[in-house]
């Protein structure tokens, strides 16, 4: 494997990485440190001071076209629930619910029960959106915590589901092909490995914030959560879209399925039924003042994905600044991929033996995901798994596998702040997005050793 050279500003990006890390380590904000990292790399990369000052708006406007689609759905979704509650239609809709998530503690395991089952099916973002604005704020009501609802969500959905991959097979696929290994290989030890994960990730996480579950206590992270409120009488446009709105989208999921709609194809089609959902009920509502308060709506679910979206751009912008597809967006044709040529030197290091080996690839994947890509890291590890599997007569399907797991569960995400999963989630539960990812680090890192520990055994 041919590595790049390590220079100054891979040293510059490096220490802004870790400055990053340990401030979140220290509940302290970041988003100051990434926009002067920007700066510096930019400064260092193009040796010239108005380069490096538009380096950093360009990290900036990349991060918001990649964040966008995601900030879009989420104020669509969020201004279809506010038109719905001025009908008294959002708690028609949960109501039936309402048993199932009765108790705080079954509330947070059959809330990321249902996240990762809708998950499998279709990407987990547009999933987040769907599943989380309408029974996270049902959970929370029974007394769940709104952290331990957006813990709950995120590590079974963008961590367990999304790095096992097993039915859209976006993630095996790419590993795979790196790796040169068959597809069922992968996503026989992929479904092992990130059921591990997961497992054991939601396990710790309910046992650290048991007291606050049992408490029933709402979390005093929550922002702005929407909450159904019951009324004393109904109208039939408030029982028309209680009824609609479950009903479709649950139709839109089979249509999906069925048709192989994924990814942005099905973001845009669940947002586009979000914005078409707030035309019918802002008339069922306003009538012919409809065409002034439709757009209320819409600022509504803007101020609130701004609002959770406006922090994490810049550091978005400072990590991207790892991945080469990324980078040469933002600094020009030929820039390379600072992180994962740290990455690729790292790996490089390693002593050549079983244990060691499994531990360098599964740190390297989680690396590799700091860019909040879970997915751009995949081609590295794989063919690392490669590389350092086959002279050993390790099994190559298994490291793959493991290093994909790391990739995903980090940039998916469930640990990097500015990851879309992460922030798509902490957006629909109204809770930050650094607390979340600092409240998931300890549950992940545990459940991503047993992994490691499992690939271990069965390399």
């Amino acid at each position: 494997m041919e590595l790049a050279e390590i220079t100054l500003t891979h040293w510059a990006y490096l220490i802004g990485v870790l400055a990053i890390v340990i401030a979140m380590v220290l509940r302290r904000g970041v988003v100051l440190i990434a926009t002067v990292g920007v700066f510096v790399v930019g400064l260092l990369y193009t040796g010239e001071l108005i380069p490096g000052i538009q380096i950093v708006f360009n990290s900036f406007m990349t991060a918001g076209t990649g964040l966008f689609d995601i900030m879009l759905v989420i104020a669509l979704m969020v201004g279809m629930l506010k038109s719905m509650e001025t009908l008294g239609a959002d708690y028609l809709m949960v109501a039936p619910i309402k048993k199932l998530l009765a108790k705080p503690v079954v509330a947070f395991f059959v809330l990321g029960a249902i996240m990762y089952v809708a998950a499998l099916f279709f990407w987990p973002t547009p999933a987040t959106a769907l599943v989380g604005v309408i029974l996270i704020p049902v959970a929370v009501k029974a007394g769940l915590p709104a952290m331990a609802a957006a813990m709950s969500v995120n590590i079974l959905g963008h961590g367990m589901a999304l790095a096992g991959d097993m039915f859209l097979q976006g993630a095996p696929n790419i590993t795979a092909g790196s790796a040169d290994v068959g597809i069922n290989e992968i996503l026989t030890n992929t479904a092992i490995l990130s059921l591990t994960a997961g497992l054991v990730a939601i396990t710790v996480a309910f046992f650290m914030i048991r007291k606050e579950i049992m408490a029933g206590s709402p979390s005093d992270e929550t922002d702005e959560l929407m909450e159904a409120k019951p009324r004393d009488s109904y109208t039939l446009g408030a029982k028309f879209m209680a009824v609609a709105v479950p009903v479709v989208y649950i139709a839109l999921v089979v249509v999906m399925v069925l048709t192989d709609i994924r990814g942005g194809a099905s973001t845009a089609l669940l947002g586009g039924t979000a914005a078409l959902f707030i035309v019918i009920s802002s008339f069922l509502s306003h009538g012919d003042k409809a065409l002034e308060r439709l757009a209320d709506y819409l600022r509504d679910g803007l101020m609130f994905s701004v609002k959770i979206f406006a922090a994490v751009i810049p550091i978005a912008g400072f990590f991207f600044l790892g991945a080469p597809a990324n980078a040469a967006a933002i600094l020009g044709e030929g820039a390379p991929g600072f992180l994962f040529d740290l990455g690729n030197t790292f790996a490089a290091s390693l002593p050549l033996s079983r244990i060691p080996v499994a531990f360098g690839v599964m740190i390297t994947g989680v690396v590799t995901g700091l860019d909040g890509s879970g997915f751009s890291g995949l081609p590295l590890v794989g063919s690392l798994a490669n590389a350092l599997g086959t002279p050993l007569g390790l099994s190559v399907p298994v490291l793959a596998a493991l290093g994909q797991v790391g990739a995903v569960f980090s940039g998916g995400g469930t640990i990097t702040a500015w990851a879309f999963g992460l922030v798509a989630t902490a957006g629909v539960a109204g809770v930050s997005p650094l607390e979340l990812a600092r409240k998931n680090f300890i549950p992940v890192m545990s459940g991503l050793l047993a992994a490691t520990i499992v690939a271990i055994l069965l390399m």
